[in-house]
């Protein structure tokens, strides 16, 4: 009884943490992207590659959740989840030790941990998965352990229907996400949200954050943190001929005091000449925004009929939002942050409407101009 309420639970953890990531790929993907990216692993060349590795990764987790949830081939998949653990251990504590991926993305944007906080995730779950292999080993079969026979038990042909039917409804999620948007969304910016409210929020219980300075020593190599506070205090830190240096790229900056959280603290639009725009749109009783994270990669067609359709729409105010001023032909320019793009929606370009600063419609671009 302990041992099957033991797989139960581990199997719906990797079920769980697969779906959502499964609902929003193209989410997952901007996280493996910061793996790749030069200031981890150094793997830029594995960027566009990014989608492909957190689609098999997601397959990985649902399959063998759902196959240890179903009692199939139960050495393969210990061994193969126990592989899987050791895999998400080493990414999570090289990014809690070294402090360069702040969320793993271990829950999509549904549970948010820190990366100490998944990095003993994994660990328990990897226990968890030794103690069950060790307690299911006398049932493991001695021969077809490891592979995949085209002839099947029959006491095991309703569970491997079970399986096909599961990967089928999983398949049809993981293609709705990638190809439009997410089924369920878990973000910050899901329909009916208000920004205008929300930001109200975080104005009366901001976050505090404190910049720690990396300072070595130029005679003794000695090295120190010195808060921004106590290095403007300390004289000795900064007056002519002092020895101490600040490193350049090394310096933190450390929550003090946590306010109000929400993604939407990153909502700023400026024009091109950096005047900001943001409360103009919160404020409109109706807007309408097109925004587009990658726009070199967009086809000036799509763009075209995007920006004819907006300003179809009499009394709104539009704006196209990129990373680029020159992005939009025919409608005003505005910029905001490429990762703060990517929080709002998955497609590129996609439209946002916004009523007094609500929320009312998310939309792809491609499935807005049919």
């Amino acid at each position: 009884m302990i041992k099957g309420l033991l797989r139960f639970v581990i199997a719906v953890i990797f079920i769980l943490s697969g779906f959502v990531k499964a609902v929003d790929l193209v989410g997952f993907s901007f996280k493996m992207e910061e793996y790749f990216s030069p200031t981890v692993f150094n793997m830029p060349f594995l960027e566009k590659f990014a989608l492909l590795f957190s689609i098999i990764v997601v397959v990985l987790e649902l399959l063998l959740g759902f196959m240890l949830l179903l009692k199939l081939k139960l050495k393969f998949t210990l061994s193969a989840l126990i592989a899987l653990c050791i895999f998400f251990g080493f990414l999570t504590f090289y990014s809690a030790y070294f402090n360069v991926v702040t969320d793993c993305g271990c829950f999509g944007d549904a549970i948010k941990f820190t990366p100490w906080q998944s990095f003993v995730k994994d660990v328990v779950l990897l226990v968890g998965l030794i103690i069950v292999f060790i307690l299911y080993r006398k049932e493991f079969k001695k021969k077809d352990s490891y592979t995949f026979s085209s002839k099947k038990e029959p006491s095991n042909t309703f569970k491997y229907i079970l399986l096909g039917i599961f990967s089928l409804g999983m398949i049809y999620i993981m293609a709705q996400g990638i190809t439009h948007e997410p089924l369920i969304d878990f973000r910050d910016y899901k329909v009916g949200t208000d920004i205008k409210s929300e930001k109200e929020k975080i104005n009366k219980n901001p976050s505090e954050y404190k910049t720690f300075y990396s300072l070595k020593n130029q005679k003794t190599g000695e090295i120190l943190k010195v808060n921004q506070d106590d290095y403007i205090k300390e004289t000795k830190y900064w007056a002519e001929g002092s020895p101490w240096k600040i490193e350049e790229g090394k310096n933190e900056s450390v929550l003090i005091k946590e306010g109000y959280k929400s993604e939407i603290v990153k909502f700023k639009i400026e024009d091109p000449t950096g005047l900001e725009v943001t409360d103009e749109v919160i404020n409109a009783p109706k807007a309408i925004l097109v925004f587009s994270y990658h726009p070199k990669e967009v086809s000036e067609d799509l763009f075209k009929q995007v920006e004819a359709k907006v300003k179809a729409q009499k009394g709104a105010v539009i704006y196209g939002v990129s990373t680029d001023p020159n992005t939009f032909k025919t409608i005003k320019n505005a910029m905001m942050d490429g990762t703060a793009i990517k929080t709002i929606a998955r497609s590129n370009p996609f439209i946002l409407i916004l009523e007094k600063g609500k929320i009312v419609d998310k939309i792809p671009a491609k499935d807005y101009v049919k």
